[in-house]
């Protein structure tokens, strides 16, 4: 069994995209995934799958809230290796006693370099950005509700499809990943 953690992508925000996680929770025990917990309202989960194959299980959850609620959601996987290299990697935790000023963004799939370069902070921005393999790494002094350098800018740059967690939210995961 590999664990994994799963980031849906634009879930809870608001609107149309809200989805009870105690109900994602049955949905996804449904489509054969054990040890299934959430956190928080905002499209996190963490379980064990048969499989380690993470295309192979992406569709398994995707598939899953389709025939449920019936929408097509962007489903981002971590392992939990993964995810203890993403805490290992972050370049600004060392520059930010602040954890609510640090935010990772996931990608699903590495950007070429030609789309790195292409992220840069607009003038006047305060935060900063680091590209590692699939993450985004940001330090965002002004916090992330000011920033410009959000999922919007960093999916048209990179052509990727993101979804950011803030660091509090990373931890966290990672100790849920790991604790199954």
């Amino acid at each position: 069994m590999t664990r994994f953690v799963a980031l849906l992508r634009a879930v809870n925000i608001g609107g149309t995209s809200s989805m009870p996680m105690a109900e994602l929770r049955e949905v996804l025990t449904g489509a054969g995934l054990t040890d299934v917990r959430t956190y928080i309202q905002s499209g996190n989960a963490v379980f064990a799958a048969g499989s380690s194959d993470e295309a192979e299980v992406a569709e398994v959850v995707r598939g899953a809230i389709r025939a449920r609620w019936g929408k097509d959601i962007p489903v981002l996987l971590r392992t939990a290796d993964e995810l203890d290299a993403v805490i290992a990697a972050n370049p600004y935790l060392g520059e930010q006693d602040d954890l609510t000023k640090l935010h990772v963004t996931f990608l699903d799939r590495e950007p070429g370099q030609d789309k790195v370069a292409t992220l840069v902070p607009p003038a006047g921005e305060t935060g900063v950005l680091t590209v590692i393999g699939r993450e985004v790494f940001l330090h965002v002094p002004d916090g992330y509700g000011r920033t410009k350098l959000q999922n919007v800018f960093v999916e048209r740059r990179t052509g990727a499809v993101s979804t950011t967690r803030n660091w509090k939210s990373v931890l966290k995961l990672r100790e849920m990943v790991t604790a199954g």
